[in-house]
């Protein structure tokens, strides 16, 4: 990008918030903010955002980071009266850092595209942490010249950044990611619960994993720092959120004809764990419902 051009970020949520950060910190370029939560767009004004106020006033950015919690918001903060799209133009560049179904992924590229506005699907993965850190890992869908001007600022918060192929690409690869994260934590929980009741510890276990054909990321992240440690806190990735994204996946499945049981059956422990009134807790906290389930037979 130019010296002389302006970014924008609306959505300055747990992960958008930090995402910004990096950017204002690392591009001392003007970045323009919105946010209908005022707290984070006061910190970020401090750090040398500007408050954009309103989402027209966000819209004169050249390039335009959305960080929304769902596709539900995505849409409507896009095609709503007064929204992102409405006010796009030519040369302008839309950015989604959400994880977003696939379908709306490519008709928002297509409706931007009518405005003569570029769109890029660039949804993040990995965890709060590592968007305070800037070491996120980010899975790009663009046309090979979008990517060459946004992937400078994507590096702004992400230690890795993969060009996947066209729009929609980001968003296949981070959804079926989160698909398979799902599955092996639900792996661990189900050989945690097993252990127990054969009285191995999990502790041991997952010691012993680390050391064999078992050990993963999702072990020592995941394993560890939940599921043994028994710690689910808010304001982590939710179970609520995890649930969207299998859903997305599952759809995709749907519709390429294929019945992906693994991602059905982390559905349903995700939405039990839901309605037992862990939504908001980091989505680990299935190791919970799998326990109940060991303990009743």
């Amino acid at each position: 990008m130019t010296g002389s051009s302006t970014f924008g970020f609306i959505g300055l949520g747990v992960m958008g918030e930090p995402m910004c950060r990096h950017l204002v910190q690392k591009t001392k370029q003007r970045i323009l903010i919105h946010d209908i939560n005022p707290e984070p767009v006061a910190r970020l004004v401090q750090a040398g955002a500007v408050d954009a106020s309103s989402i027209a006033g966000l819209a004169k950015a050249d390039v335009v980071f959305i960080s929304m919690p769902s596709g539900e918001h995505l849409k409507k903060i896009c095609e709503m009266p007064g929204g992102i799209l409405e006010f796009a133009r030519a040369g302008q560049t839309i950015v989604d850092l959400s994880t977003s179904p696939l379908k709306l992924t490519r008709e928002l590229a297509g409706a931007f595209a009518a405005k003569g506005a570029d769109y890029a699907d660039a949804p993040v993965a990995r965890t709060r942490a590592a968007a305070e850190a800037g070491t996120l890992a980010i899975s790009v869908g663009a046309n090979a010249d979008v990517f060459a001007r946004i992937e400078p600022l994507l590096r702004c918060f992400a230690s890795e950044v993969t060009h996947c192929g066209d729009v929609g690409s980001g968003q296949v690869v981070k959804i079926l990611n989160n698909m398979v994260v799902v599955g092996t934590v639900t792996a661990l929980c189900e050989a945690a619960a097993i252990a127990n009741s054969a009285g191995v510890s999990t502790a041991t276990l997952f010691d012993a994993f680390s050391k064999g054909s078992a050990d993963s990321f999702a072990l020592r992240n995941h394993g560890y720092k939940a599921v043994l440690a028994q710690e689910f806190p808010e304001r982590v990735f939710s179970t609520d959120y995890m649930h969207k994204d299998v859903s997305y996946a599952l759809d995709m499945a749907r519709d390429a004809g294929i019945e992906a049981r693994e991602a059905a059956l982390g559905a349903r422990l995700l939405t039990e764990a839901s309605q037992a009134g862990f939504g908001a807790n980091y989505w680990p906290v299935i190791v919970k419902i799998i326990e109940r389930s060991s303990k009743k037979s």
